[in-house]
């Protein structure tokens, strides 16, 4: 076994990989770009170099500067994580030719499988069942449309070397097609530096089932059962299980022997998985038929809620056989034992189409609990980016079933409080508890086609939020006059010393303006024996937690929902502008990869005007009314 080991990655999987190295007594060496300097992964290890400016092209990705750090650090072994260089056959190859351990499979087995046309091939020469489609060299648009069209549509265009959603285009008429090409290739090139494309029939009602498997460098190859990562949103996986809810012990047989001949087709060493899909429509039997979609040559993001059912350390394994040795469980040795499920939690705003939210993380308590295992790379006071990707952690439940796990997630979810950047717990918290999820009867469009109704529209829960944070602000007023009063004087506090708009005659009211969110509410507040009222029929609607709260500022939190408020005259604001000031705003920080319009072009409310590219996903840019460009 080697020593020492370098994480070329960074956030939540650097510090895991980190815990399990220390924990095997390696000492770990950190890498980090500019905006990383004070990340908590640096800190974790034992060592930590700097690889360059913020931007992946010139840190993360940069190999040449990763082995350098390895070299200066005498790192024998350098983990890649997922994402960045995990599954680049060249600089697996850069390794091997400086002497050092790549953890993970060979060159070989990450070209065999990184190309999804070439993979498919390889799968079916090794009777392993693939999708339907084209996964040909040509890549005309026109040729390109031919092959759509003869597979028959709804078809998915998908980037060759993609992953995770990005590059693929779900295309339902042979009109969208063009449109649908050109966004996937542009996708595709921006993310993975290759514009193509494959051409795959769209299964219907289809299920994400994967397969996770171990090789190692003495012909051993294993599965370690299947996870279900059918909850989607955009193809982008959002809750993840193992098993698979419905799974029948002789469809779970012939899928992890699909999984394993996979992995033998390409002599294949350490972690990977096999994705299949699986027609949902009706219940799983074990004759139900299944697609190899792909093979990810590293370890998944959810890989925890495998290593919960199993009890293995994926990491060590990874580390084990990398160094040469055979793994260390037999196929008929590993145990299925329960039910786990993750949840990622982002930084991104569910009320405005889940675009990426950066910041300053001025909350993060995350509600831990039996069962609960949580995978994060920052903290309070962490700056969420636009550089990278916006994980805050993964929060894994483990249950003696799946509605034992689904009720600990949930609760967890629910009692976690993040505040800065928006994010998507509270739609996660209804994700855990919506009917269709809890039947198991979901697929990857169940998100799409209900995701509308898990959270009340926010246009309804602000101006309940205002009248919390008026009452919040001035009960902070009142707070704060009755302690200068009582300073002022040893005697109580007089009515002329009340800072509570206190008056002589008539109903004590006072109107006061608020924004939430940037949107402006005048909330009529009655002060009675009871003391202050916001509501107008003075009814408590929702829950909501106050934190980092101030005198004209605070963050209100409804169920994980996150609402900033504060009073108008903090930084001078007037009533702030709305789509009438005809001012067209980029909803987050990116690159402009499209402008659709040019000076003198008249559109229309809702019209794309620009398309902005953040986190290597597109963002289309809409009019927000009617007019002309100038």
């Amino acid at each position: 076994m080697f020593i020492s080991l370098l994480i070329a990655n960074r956030g939540e999987i650097a510090c895991r990989v980190i815990r399990t190295a220390r924990a095997m007594g390696l000492r770990t060496v950190a890498v980090y770009s500019d905006a990383d300097a004070d990340a908590v992964h640096v800190r974790m290890a034992d060592e930590a170099v700097r690889i360059g400016p913020a931007p992946v092209t010139d840190s993360y990705l940069k190999a040449d500067a990763i082995l350098k750090a390895a070299r200066q650090t005498k790192a024998e072994a350098i983990h890649p994580g997922y994402g960045f260089l995990s599954e680049n056959a060249a600089f697996a190859e850069a390794c091997r030719a400086a002497g050092i351990v790549f953890v993970g499979p060979s060159p070989e087995a990450i070209r065999a499988m990184g190309l999804k046309d070439g993979a498919k091939a390889l799968m079916e020469k090794a009777g392993v069942p693939v999708v339907p489609g084209y996964h040909g060299d040509r890549q005309g648009a026109d040729f390109l449309k031919k092959k759509a069209y003869e597979t028959g549509y709804p078809v998915l265009i998908k980037a060759v070397a993609g992953g995770g959603g990005k590059g693929m285009r779900l295309v339902e008429k042979a009109i969208d097609f063009d449109d649908a090409l050109s966004g996937a290739e542009r996708e595709a090139q921006s993310a993975f530096g290759d514009p193509r494309v494959l051409i795959e029939r769209f299964v219907p009602s289809p299920r994400h089932i994967e397969v996770q498997v171990f090789g190692d460098s003495h012909g051993n190859a294993i599965h370690l059962f299947e996870r279900d990562c059918s909850l989607q949103r955009r193809h982008q996986k959002v809750i993840e299980e193992a098993p698979a809810p419905g799974m029948t012990e002789g469809l779970r047989a012939r899928m992890g022997e699909a999984a394993v001949k996979a992995a033998q087709a390409v002599d294949y060493t350490g972690a990977g998985t096999v994705e299949f899909i699986v027609e949902a429509s009706k219940p799983l039997n074990d004759k139900t038929p299944f697609y190899f979609m792909e093979m990810n040559t590293r370890l998944q993001v959810e890989h925890p809620v495998t290593e919960a059912v199993t009890g293995l350390d994926l990491v060590e394994m990874q580390l084990r056989v990398a160094a040469g040795e055979p793994l260390p469980v037999t196929q008929a040795d590993i145990p299925l034992a329960g039910h786990a499920v993750e949840a990622r939690v982002y930084a991104e705003d569910p009320d405005h189409d889940f675009l990426p939210s950066t910041g300053r993380l001025d909350i993060l308590d995350l509600s831990a609990g039996e069962g609960i295992r949580i995978d994060s790379g920052v903290e309070a006071g962490s700056e969420i980016s636009a550089f990278y990707d916006p994980m805050i952690a993964k929060v894994i439940a483990h249950g003696r079933d799946r509605n034992e796990a689904l009720d600990r997630l949930g609760a967890a979810l629910s009692g976690s409080l993040i505040a800065g950047p928006k994010t998507n717990l509270a739609f996660l918290v209804a994700l855990t508890a919506n009917a269709t999820f809890r039947s198991g009867r979901f697929d990857t469009g169940t998100i799409g086609r209900e995701g509308a109704s898990l959270l009340p529209p926010v246009d309804e829960v602000r101006p309940v939020i205002a009248e919390h944070a008026a009452r919040h602000f001035l009960d902070q007023a009142a707070e704060e006059a009755h302690a200068a009063a009582v300073r002022r004087s040893s005697e109580p506090a007089s009515p002329w010393q009340v800072g509570d708009s206190f008056q002589l005659g008539g109903e004590r009211a006072l109107p006061v303006p608020v924004f939430v969110d940037g949107h402006k509410y005048t909330v009529p507040v009655r002060y009675g024996a009871d003391g202050i009222v916001a509501a107008q029929d003075g009814e408590e609607t929702l829950s909501v937690a106050v934190v980092a709260g101030g005198r004209d500022s605070a963050f209100l939190i409804v169920g994980g929902r996150q609402f900033a408020v504060h009073l108008p005259h903090v930084g001078g604001e007037g009533d702030e502008g709305d789509a009438g000031d005809g001012r067209v705003v980029s909803p987050m920080h990116g690159r402009m990869v499209e402008l659709a319009v040019a000076v003198g072009d008249a559109v229309e409310a809702g019209q794309k005007v620009a398309v902005v590219e953040a986190m290597k996903m597109e963002h289309t840019v809409a009019a927000p009314c009617a007019g002309t460009v100038t």
